[in-house]
């Protein structure tokens, strides 16, 4: 008897042993990290399974840092305000050229917000895939939860597209209140345009001119942000006007900012673009030199 057992006891082992290595590599559902820690946290895949950190250190821009986007600034403000207060509020997109205070916006509302209970959660678009499961874990939290995907753009085919798409507004999930998606990226679209896709547009007899399915599908995903924020490039007496905004952060007076105004526009040149990128890139090298 004691022999026929010995097969079985043996199977059952090398059972218990694959299950052990298999736990290693299947996914794990994703656990919730210590809320306490942090107002913003980032979603990472580590070793097959989603984990949320903690940002020790969130960037300290607030909102009077930020200037010459005043009505861009109001728009984003009044949302999030909303939001925070428990009111109907929108996923927004903010779009338009590089570096002129996009991601600035978002990190000085959650400053704003962040003692009344905003918290953000940065999600890369590669992990946009898991955004249902990341909304479940943060649906019953009594914090209000800003997902903030930078820089977004997709490429044809990309997973994470679909997850969005379907997140946004289109699963038979509904989202949960305490959540909202807000994204900024230079495409308007989010997806690639081509000048073949125009060929797809139908022109009726009475002339009206419809999109085709391809441009469509294109339009779809942003469409399904409820707020569209434009951002535009400046110019040259707005430039002018931020690289002050950030010399006085830096403790320069007045008159030494007159004197530097030449100087930054050159800053300006040699790197082919009026931001506000540019121009906090200046008052930093700037300061720094005077500190010296």
């Amino acid at each position: 008897m004691a022999e026929s057992l010995t097969p079985l006891a043996d199977l059952l082992d090398r059972a218990h042993r694959l299950l052990d290595r298999l736990d290693g590599v299947l996914p794990r559902p994703l656990s919730a990290p210590d809320w306490g820690t942090a107002v913003a946290f980032r979603y990472r895949r580590r070793q097959g399974a989603g984990v949320l950190e903690p940002v020790r250190h969130v960037a300290t821009i607030r909102l009077a840092d930020l200037v010459e986007v005043e009505p861009q600034k109001e728009r984003l403000l009044r949302n999030t305000r909303q939001f925070v207060e428990g009111r109907p509020a929108n996923n927004a997109l903010l779009t338009g050229s590089r570096g002129t205070g996009k991601s600035s916006l978002i990190k000085a509302l959650l400053n704003e917000f962040a003692p009344r209970g905003l918290r953000l959660i940065e999600v890369d678009k590669a992990d946009l895939v898991d955004l249902p499961d990341l909304v479940d874990l943060v649906a019953e939290r009594p914090e209000r939860f800003i997902v903030y995907c930078d820089d977004l753009s997709f490429d044809e085919g990309e997973p994470g597209y679909k997850a969005l798409k379907s997140i946004l507004d289109g699963s038979v999930a509904q989202s949960s209140d305490n959540v909202l998606i807000y994204a900024t990226s230079n495409r308007r679209h989010l997806l690639p345009e081509y000048m073949k896709e125009n060929l797809t547009y139908q022109h009726t007899e009475d002339g009206e001119v419809h999109p085709g399915e391809v441009v469509e599908e294109k339009i779809s995903l942003s469409e399904r942000f409820g707020l569209w924020v434009s951002f535009y490039p400046f110019s040259q007496d707005e430039y002018l006007a931020v690289v002050a905004q950030w010399l006085r952060h830096f403790g320069i007076d007045d008159a030494t900012i007159a004197s530097a105004r030449q100087e930054s526009l050159v800053w300006a040149l040699e790197r082919g673009s009026r931001s506000g990128r540019v121009a906090w890139q200046f008052a930093r090298d700037y300061a720094g030199r005077r500190a010296a």
